[in-house]
């Protein structure tokens, strides 16, 4: 099961770009994905792919969104956008969160680890960020 399969960026790239095009993470992204190719995009959709289901496995246990079982995959999920795509600070990281509820394709293809993947990721992130999750 893949959560971000290459179709689903294709089809959000130009959005991502209108939206987000003129920021420092945008151009970091464009720099660090210029050079993927069919198996980079790959193995980072699978890389992405384990920490969903490392967050799915929390939802499923019935994790607190503070617990370290909770806690340990958005570390994991930081650490790896940094890694593959661009710096993510804690405040990039909780508005992702809350992109993973409120964008329908992300929401649409995190649940397909379990329905309210999204929502206990969301949950998790603001946990860690100190933030508080915003759900639609």
């Amino acid at each position: 099961m893949t959560a971000f399969d290459n179709s689903e960026w294709e089809k959000t790239g130009a959005e991502a770009k209108a939206r987000w095009g003129l920021t420092d993470a945008y151009k970091q992204y464009e720099e660090k994905t210029g050079a993927y190719y069919g198996q980079e995009w790959n193995d980072a959709a699978e890389g992405m792919d384990r920490i969903m289901a490392a967050f799915a496995l929390c939802r499923k246990n019935g994790d607190a969104a503070v617990s370290a079982e909770a806690q340990a995959p958005v570390r994991r999920l930081q650490s790896f956008i940094t890694e593959h795509y661009y710096h993510c600070t804690d405040p990039l990281l909780a508005g992702l969160g809350r992109m993973y509820v409120s964008g329908e394709r992300f929401r649409q293809n995190i649940d397909k680890h379990g329905t309210g993947t999204a929502g206990n990721i969301c949950e998790a992130i603001a946990a860690c960020c100190g933030k508080q999750a915003t759900m639609p």
